[in-house]
Order: structure tokens, then C-alpha cells, then sequence
């Protein structure tokens, strides 16, 4: 793999900028999101205004002026290259059983509507609770396991609409 980041800038400027250039930016933290950068003998403000971790993309303004900046690395290159969509968002409709185990609680309802990430049961697997959370926001069309229940890897737990 190579040693290069591919940055776009505003969806219509592309970098590649290597990993040591990256590294020995002269840039010093003023605050968590705020950085003061000299380059090229020129001083730049910067902050960060907002990022999106999962698809490596960021809100910046330097020297107020605001742009959208996605970052790629050596992996995310290597996926693009072979075909495959890296931020591609995947849509579950359902959500099944990770392991085998008791189900101890079941936290929602049908017709409830949840958001990623939130809880929605908890499951009992060698002697450890496990929170099951939801892989996406949306509503809840039905619930398909009943509380106390043994459940085995795979089974199809809860579905969405």
C-alpha cells in the first residue's frame, strides 16, 4: 500500500499528500477544534467544525472560510480500487441474534420508532449481558422473540418496516 493520503476538497479539488508531509505540519493546538498552522513562512487559522468519523469527511474553516474536506487512506484506496463502495451505507431490516443465549428484556415495541445505536434488547450469553442496539434508525414493524426466551445464533429477532 501506498503512503498517501487522497484528500478532496469541496468535491472538486483532489490532494495526495504524503504521510511524512502530514506529519510534520507545523501546527499548533489552541483548543480541541482550533489550530493555529504556519506554511510556506504564511500563518493559518483553522477549525474544525464538524466531522463524520465513519465517512472520513470534516467541516473545516481556515481563515473563515469554510470547506467540506473527505479524507481517504492507503485502505480506503485499495477497497476503491477494487471495486468496492467504502462508505456505502448498508440498510438492515432486521435484526437477528449474534449469539446463542436467554433473552432477558426487550426494550421496545412494534411501531416504535429508535435511532441507530439505541438499545433494544439484552441478551443473556455466558453469563454476560449483552446489549443488542439497533443497526439503524427506523421503525420497529415487529418484534418476533418473546422475553425469557432461548434463542439461537441467527434467529431473526426483531424486523423493521
Amino acid at each position: 500500500m501506498n503512503d498517501t493520503f487522497t484528500v478532496k476538497v469541496n468535491e472538486n479539488f483532489n490532494f495526495n499528500i504524503a504521510t511524512a508531509t502530514a506529519q510534520n505540519l507545523n501546527a499548533v493546538s489552541l483548543s480541541d477544534n482550533e489550530f493555529h498552522i504556519l506554511h510556506n513562512g504564511q500563518s493559518v487559522q483553522a477549525e474544525i467544525i464538524s466531522t463524520d468519523f465513519n465517512a472520513k469527511k470534516y467541516t473545516v474553516k481556515v481563515n473563515n472560510n469554510i470547506y467540506v474536506v473527505s479524507i481517504a487512506d492507503a485502505l480506503d484506496q485499495l477497497i476503491k480500487k477494487m471495486g468496492f463502495d467504502v462508505s456505502s451505507n448498508k440498510v438492515a431490516n432486521n435484526v437477528k441474534a449474534p449469539m446463542p443465549g436467554l433473552l432477558l428484556d426487550i426494550m421496545v415495541e412494534s411501531g416504535q420508532e429508535v435511532t441507530e445505536n439505541q438499545p433494544l434488547l439484552i441478551l443473556e450469553a455466558m453469563k454476560m449481558e449483552n446489549s443488542i442496539v439497533s443497526p439503524r434508525g427506523g421503525i420497529i414493524k415487529s418484534i418476533l422473540a418473546k422475553k425469557g426466551a432461548a434463542v439461537e445464533k441467527g434467529e431473526l429477532l426483531i424486523e423493521f418496516e
